[in-house]
């Protein structure tokens, strides 16, 4: 996959996690004695289900390809999955998403450690007043086990963004969604046999539209993070919570105050200053580039020219 810009794979974040509220959305209108467990296997189902068309044309050789890592972060994801059924039916939709927006400054750290990307003055300015954003919305005064849920979703989300670049290159988009579901499918179906509950199939359709939704923003994850640095973009996560606000206020009748006003803004300007900052260096470093290309050129011409001139045999004398 090509290197895309900095710009544009933020703007696929962006775009991603306002459709990802939609999901959240569906989970949140679920019942309280819903099967929990029973859900999110309703949710891997109707995925593979949604993916097969789509990698029917593909190559089949490459799906045995990286198939420890798709297994790893196939249950991470069902772990995720899990507390944020969890934390979305026990907490208001902006609040629950506010918690799940640490994922970006979850990930600056991993990045460095796990791929020893250097973290600049920007990013970390950045996710440090984005996470600021966070606390404002949030005004944590006791910590409870939905919050609990809602962090480890955090945790899923950052490391399930990272582990993207140890897949293979050669996977298309939907066959990296496909397999990511289909291994983790057999352990969500032992948990809702665990969980010892009747089997209601009335959530089906619930579990399918969440389903789309969350998976055209994994699908913009895996094109943006494969294709850009980490640090750089992670930020651009921190968009979803104005569409958890707007769809939290529509749907469920949560009444946004000023707090949630002045963290949204500690969270959207950093991420636009973020965008220019990147965008300048981009420019300066481009210019850079042509300047030492047209010295090495202009030097190269200066070699050519103080070559030593041959030197012209002259007549003999004619005695």
């Amino acid at each position: 996959m090509p290197q895309m810009t900095v710009g544009l794979a933020m703007t696929l974040l962006i775009i991603g996690n306002v459709i990802a509220i939609f999901s959240d959305a569906l989970i949140k209108t679920l019942s309280d004695d819903a099967a929990v467990y029973q859900f999110v296997f309703f949710r891997q189902l109707t995925a593979v289900l949604l993916l097969i068309p789509f990698c029917l044309t593909s190559s089949k050789k490459s799906l045995v390809n990286g198939l420890k890592w798709h297994a790893v972060r196939g249950h991470i994801w069902l772990l995720g999955a899990v507390f944020m059924v969890y934390s979305l039916n026990a907490m208001p939709l902006a609040t629950a998403n506010a918690i799940f927006y640490a994922a970006p400054l979850i990930m600056l750290p991993m990045a460095m450690l796990w791929f020893q990307e250097k973290l600049t003055v920007p990013s970390i300015t950045a996710g440090v007043l984005g996470f600021v954003g966070v606390l404002i919305v949030i005004r944590p005064t006791e910590i409870d086990w939905a919050a609990m849920a809602a962090l480890v979703v955090a945790f899923t989300l950052a490391a399930n963004n990272l582990l993207i670049r140890k897949l293979p290159k050669q996977q298309t988009v939907f066959q990296t969604l496909l397999l990511t579901n289909l291994v983790g499918m057999p352990a969500s179906l032992g948990l809702a046999v665990w969980e010892g509950k009747p089997w209601d199939f009335a959530p089906l359709l619930t579990a399918a539209g969440s389903t789309l939704f969350i998976l055209i923003y994994a699908g913009f994850c895996v094109i943006a993070y494969r294709s850009g640095e980490a640090s750089k973009i992670a930020s651009a996560e921190y968009s979803g919570l104005i569409g958890a606000v707007v769809v939290g206020l529509i749907w469920f009748d949560e009444m946004p105050d000023i707090a949630m006003a002045i963290g949204t803004a500690f969270i959207i300007l950093p991420l636009l200053w973020l965008a220019k900052v990147e965008a300048k260096n981009k420019r300066i470093a481009k210019q850079a580039n042509k300047t030492t290309m047209a010295t090495e050129t202009a030097e190269e011409i200066e070699i050519d020219i103080t070559l030593p001139k041959p030197i012209l045999a002259t007549s003999p004398t004619v005695v």
